[in-house]
């Protein structure tokens, strides 16, 4: 069987630090941060870890939502769910740890504090989360997940639904039209493209939004009319 790639006793030390938790087999921390580009072989990387933390992570995140709201409905529970798992979120909590310090890679996916790589330190903060599972128990991992998701859990805009979506049905119930997008820009070079995005509705003030992929720049200009309109409460400024 294929190992994965071994931190440095140095690496190891300061990572488990940051996790809360010193693993008593090595080995498991060590595949957890491994991409399979980092020829390890397929058994030496964190692909299988992935499946299992994702499901760790829905679990104590769900158990959070519940006790935590305990009027809310199934949606906003949902809703909420949702958002924290989402790879967005889970890239947030690698890039807190400043993971990518640690993840072991290949030649070809070594830039990853990019927005392009999102995907890959989300997984890994899945993997990590089953290591920590396997290697103590779920109260372990309930405790990591804690740590980095119970602040982020009561967020004023942890509930949000999908901007584009929220738009869409406000729009429908109250002018019976459908938000029309357009680009009207693109800018920048290929690897770090700006589309600013414009969407309309019939008898309201357009609002602009501007990211680096035409989708992104949908959902900020649908942010913005939602909170001018004052169907969202404006999210306060991160301290």
């Amino acid at each position: 069987m294929s190992k994965p790639v071994a931190l440095s006793p140095a690496d190891r030390l300061r990572l488990e630090t940051v996790i809360g938790h010193e693993f008593a087999q090595k080995e498991r921390l060590d595949r957890a941060l491994t991409h399979s580009s980092a020829r390890s072989g397929k058994a030496g990387n964190y692909e299988r870890l992935e499946f299992l933390g994702d499901r760790v992570l829905g679990l104590c995140i769900a158990e959070l939502l519940f006790r935590t709201f305990a009027n809310a409905g199934e949606g906003e529970l949902s809703v909420r769910l949702n958002q924290l798992v989402s790879a967005e979120t889970c890239a947030e909590v690698a890039d807190e740890m400043e993971l990518h310090r640690f993840i072991r890679t290949g030649a070809d996916v070594k830039k990853l504090t990019g927005k392009r790589m999102l995907n890959v330190r989300a997984d890994v903060v899945e993997s990590l989360i089953a290591a920590l599972y396997l290697d103590g128990g779920l109260e372990t991992a309930r405790g990591f997940i804690l740590r980095f998701w119970e602040k982020r859990a009561t967020r004023a805009d942890a509930a949000r639904r999908d901007a584009k979506t929220e738009l869409q049905e406000w729009a429908h119930a109250k002018f019976a039209v459908t938000p029309q997008y357009r680009v009207e820009d693109r800018s920048g070079p290929d690897h770090d493209p700006r589309f600013t995005v414009t969407v309309e509705i019939p008898g309201v003030t357009p609002e602009t939004g501007v990211e680096r992929s035409k989708r992104a720049a949908e959902q900020v200009a649908a942010m913005r009319l939602l909170e001018r309109e004052g169907v969202w409460q404006a999210a306060p400024a991160e301290k």
